[in-house]
């Protein structure tokens, strides 16, 4: 296995690995074979690029769908996991501020604790993990002024940011490792801390989580500015925050925010306003996302019902419009689309989206 060789089909996102998903839940392994040789024809990356949806981790999560990875493709992702747990000690003893990288869904450790919470038995790196994750909650070793421990020094397009950001998001933001924390508690795996860490998420989510993200002004605010009127997802959003807050609500037994989140995710959803802001049908930030969340909340809540005119309107929205899209991909194209539109998890890939 290569580190050196970085070609796009392993691109969890848009190459040939996501289009294997697709493949694997439909059962017809020959064409996910080809997909799979596509995708790893030029060596697997276990450098640093690597990530849930890239290279080495990327190809794990894809393989397990089918019981197929081998113990190579496990021992190169472990030393992915071991090299950026190395890098995010060396972060905090420096004593500066995280960037989004280091710990979020796409390229950090949140989507490598939801790949090792996926594995079974469930990985022995996990709870460092976590761990890692958990110290997020404490405040960020910035001097002049208090702030939170995801506080980002660069903005959301990676360059530098006057007074940096929090981000929110599930794809890039808090919200991710408040899903993946809430998930392994439900699983039955914590560390020292986590249960504290799900709670001050979901706190700050609470407060400024009607932002994608947050900015020094904001903090500075008596109150945060209400709702941003801005396309809702999963990436972004407050569909996204609000299973991530479900979820924190199932883990810590707090059925009034369970009911808080449920009532988020159908207020908008019902909204014509927030409606006509969603103009495709991708996993990421479309219709096909918006369904696959959306089933996801319905099976856990007590009241379920309440959603199923959401997902008809959902299905009957994605069904009418998915093919549209210009790419073939998981993430912004057809492969995850149908995946949406298929109405099935059998392989549990929606795990890589944090939704399950």
């Amino acid at each position: 296995m290569t580190t050196t060789a970085v070609p796009h089909t392993q691109d969890l996102s848009e190459g040939a690995l996501g289009m294997a998903l697709l493949d694997i839940e439909h059962r017809d392994l020959s064409t996910a074979r080809r997909h799979l040789v596509q995708a790893t024809a030029r060596g697997v990356s276990s450098g640093s690029n690597a990530s849930l949806f890239h290279g080495a981790p990327a190809l794990e999560f894809v393989l397990a769908r089918v019981h197929g990875v081998s113990d190579d493709v496990r021992a190169a992702v472990d030393r992915v996991v071991d090299a950026r747990l190395a890098a995010a000690h060396r972060r905090q003893t420096a004593g500066t501020l995280a960037r989004l990288a280091e710990w979020d869904l796409i390229r950090g450790l949140t989507g490598l604790a939801a790949l090792l919470l996926s594995r079974r038995p469930i990985a022995p790196r996990l709870p460092d993990v976590l761990a890692c994750l958990v110290t997020l909650a404490q405040p960020a070793p910035e001097s002049r002024r208090l702030l939170p421990g995801w506080w980002s020094p660069v903005g959301p397009d990676g360059k530098e940011m006057a007074g940096g950001h929090g981000n929110n998001g599930m794809a890039h933001g808090i919200s991710g490792p408040l899903a993946v924390l809430s998930l392994a508690l439900r699983e039955g795996v914590s560390v020292p801390g986590q249960e504290d860490a799900v709670a001050t998420f979901a706190t700050w989510l609470e407060r400024h989580g009607g932002h994608y993200w947050s900015t020094t002004a904001h903090l500075d605010a008596a109150q945060p500015p209400g709702p941003e009127p801005a396309r809702q997802s999963w990436c972004y959003g407050r569909p996204g925050i609000a299973r991530a807050q479900q979820l924190a609500a199932l883990a810590l037994g707090d059925p009034a925010r369970r009911r808080a989140a449920e009532d988020t995710v159908a207020a908008i959803l019902t909204d014509p306003l927030h409606l006509a802001r969603i103009t495709d049908s991708t996993l990421c930030h479309g219709w096909a996302g918006l369904l696959t969340l959306t089933r996801a909340v319905a099976a856990d809540s007590p009241t379920p019902d309440r959603f199923t005119p959401i997902i008809q309107d959902l299905h009957r929205r994605l069904a009418t419009d998915w093919e549209h899209l210009p790419r073939p991909g998981f993430m912004e194209g057809r492969a995850g689309a149908q995946l949406a539109l298929g109405a099935n998890d059998t392989t549990g890939w929606t795990r890589i989206l944090l939704l399950t």
